[in-house]
């Protein structure tokens, strides 16, 4: 998986199907990060959320900020699917992103 500073749309979770929270952001392993620690949101902080289970990079961030309107717009279903036929263990992809 090629990791782009462009920008990456992401998805955060607690576990295989948990709570998910979907951002957009032009540093990634900085803001997984945030989240990990538990400053990125209140929403990821409140729900465990340290798990980065899918990220999509885009060349321009204008472009992921318009990747992550559209999946917000997706069912919960569609976002699961996108996340298992990328990710299928649900592994926690950080390590991957800061080596």
């Amino acid at each position: 998986m090629a990791f782009m500073k462009g920008g990456h749309v992401y998805i955060m979770s607690n576990g295989v199907s948990g709570t998910l929270y979907l951002g957009v952001t032009a540093d990634l392993a900085a803001r997984v990060y945030q989240h990990r620690i538990g400053e990125g949101s209140a929403f990821c902080r409140e729900h465990g959320l340290t798990k980065l289970v899918y990220a999509e990079p885009h060349d321009r961030i204008e472009n992921a900020i318009a990747r992550e309107k559209a999946l917000k717009n997706w069912k919960r279903a569609w976002k699961i699917n996108l996340i298992e036929k990328a990710n299928p263990g649900w592994r926690d992809l950080y390590e991957e992103i800061i080596a």
